[in-house]
């Protein structure tokens, strides 16, 4: 029997819970196996549960003794995760289980994410439903289906699914504080199409490697000066094709729509009497651009080296329009909020350049908005940037934010649980990141919601670590919190 690696971390059982959520693979879109142990799960414990046409999950467990005539409670997560790793980790997400492990008071997992968002919110609920010693009122755990990469799960969920009237969504990040609005969301895609010339004769082709960022939640981490890897890899490409008539064969960076790029690479082509000159360069710029992020991106790798030839290159025209719209393609905060103080209102994220065949190069990138209004005019504002290029653009069909209620009455619950437990004001605020709660609102107006969770760090890049002592805060504050809705 594999050892464990949580069972000695508190609290118990929620750790071992996580543990066993770790075992089980769940991509975003491919949550079969998560689903199939959810509902093992509420078999094998006696509870009730349905599955919906989306795939998402809801898991019964009547009121405790005492407490029949609590209000019904509503808690939420998703049972996906972001699926990224380093570029030297063989890693099978489809297949191979996550290696939790410890290291200086965070468990993190080994060279991939760890997915606890939202695995420890799952573990949560899990722990709830078993425990046969916190109080609470009837409830009602809801478990989404593809929140990283769609919100489907939420965009799918049927009215009369729930009966709850509070929800309770643990699916947040920061410990100590409490969540009562969102960012809205939309994707902003654009198309290249291209043919290949032949390689020019006399050329040597280079490799330009960015690696070593940071990455992290599109939403979270975009006002912290992190680097994006097909900005960085950008300005090489764009400057030895102005400088040195250099070819581009390759250009593959980032990977997820709601994390910020960390790695990428490009090939070109120069003239062989030029590569003495462009290393040069390259060594100019890496520079540069190292002392730009010297505070924030400690581990920034910059690397140029010889690759063999490609058998074509890319057409000059079309890589003139893309290496010139991805230059001046926005990134990072646009606005920061004037209605809560250190909020970030609206950003945009340039997650991901593929060549995605033989003749398409593909752009991905995602604006987030408090306002409606704002959130379209980022889109548009990159929209515009791809149309001068002539690329093709769509947009997803994007969703709603959530608006702050600072009235709630299961807030207040939370604040003063908060208080009495800890003996300190939890910060009460929105978040920048997409929740599903605005979705749920469209469907279900009459719910008094909240988010909180324990303090993970990273999110969406395998760096991702959950904070063991802030998790055990969550645990205590979310049993109380529990215990005190009347």
């Amino acid at each position: 029997m594999k050892t464990r690696t949580l069972s000695a971390l508190q609290p118990q059982p929620l750790f071992n819970y996580f543990e066993d959520i770790c075992q089980v693979p769940r991509p975003s879109k491919k949550e079969e196996q998560i689903r199939k142990f959810l509902l093992d799960f509420a078999d094998k414990n006696g509870l009730q549960n349905k599955t919906d046409k989306a795939g998402n999950v809801v898991i019964l467990k009547p009121a405790t003794s005492g407490m029949e005539d609590a209000p019904t409670v509503i808690l939420q997560t998703h049972m996906d995760m972001v699926c990224e790793k380093n570029s030297d980790k063989v890693f099978d997400f489809d297949k191979d289980p996550i290696e939790p492990v410890i290291v200086d008071g965070w468990v993190k997992a080994n060279g991939t994410t760890l997915g606890a968002d939202c695995g420890i919110g799952i573990a949560a609920q899990l722990a709830v439903l078993t425990s046969t010693e916190i109080k609470h009122g009837p409830l009602e755990c809801l478990i989404t289906v593809d929140e990283e990469t769609g919100l489907t799960g939420a965009f799918a969920l049927e009215k009369g699914t729930l009966s709850g009237d509070i929800l309770l969504n643990l699916d947040s990040e920061d410990e100590g504080e409490i969540f009562i609005g969102c960012a809205g969301g939309i994707d902003t895609l654009a198309w290249f199409d291209y043919h290949t010339e032949d390689v020019p004769e006399n050329s040597v082709a280079l490799k330009i490697t960015v690696s070593g960022l940071l990455g992290g939640h599109s939403g979270d981490d975009i006002n912290k000066n992190r680097g994006n890897a097909n900005k960085i890899l950008n300005r090489f490409l764009w400057k030895f094709s102005n400088d040195f008539n250099a070819q581009l064969a390759d250009f593959n960076g980032g990977n997820l729509r709601n994390a910020i790029a960390r790695e990428a690479f490009g090939i070109v082509t120069v003239p062989t009497e030029s590569k003495k000159e462009v290393i040069n360069a390259f060594e100019k710029l890496a520079a540069e651009i190292k002392t730009e992020f010297e505070f924030s991106e400690t581990k920034l790798q910059l690397v140029c080296e010889e690759t063999d030839l490609p058998k074509t290159v890319i057409d000059s025209d079309t890589q003139t329009k893309l290496l010139n719209a991805i230059y001046a393609c926005p990134h990072g905060v646009l606005e920061m909020s004037t209605r809560m103080e250190g909020m970030v209102e609206t950003s945009t994220n340039l997650a991901s350049v593929k060549i995605i065949s033989a003749h398409k190069i593909l752009v991905t990138t995602s604006q987030r908005s408090e306002l409606e209004s704002r959130k379209h005019f980022a889109a548009n504002s990159v929209e515009a940037v791809f149309k001068l290029a002539a690329a093709k653009v769509v947009h997803s069909d994007g969703y709603p934010g959530w608006a702050p209620n600072p009235n709630s009455a299961v807030l207040k619950t939370t604040v003063d649980s908060y208080k009495k437990l800890f003996g300190d004001e939890p910060v009460v605020r929105s978040i920048h990141a997409g929740l599903e709660c605005g979705l749920f609102l469209e469907k279900y107006p009459h719910l008094d919601m909240v988010s909180f969770g324990p303090t993970i760090r990273g999110a969406h890049s395998p760096d991702e670590r959950l904070d063991i002592g802030a998790t055990e805060k969550f645990w205590k504050h979310l049993v109380d919190v529990l215990e005190n809705i009347k």
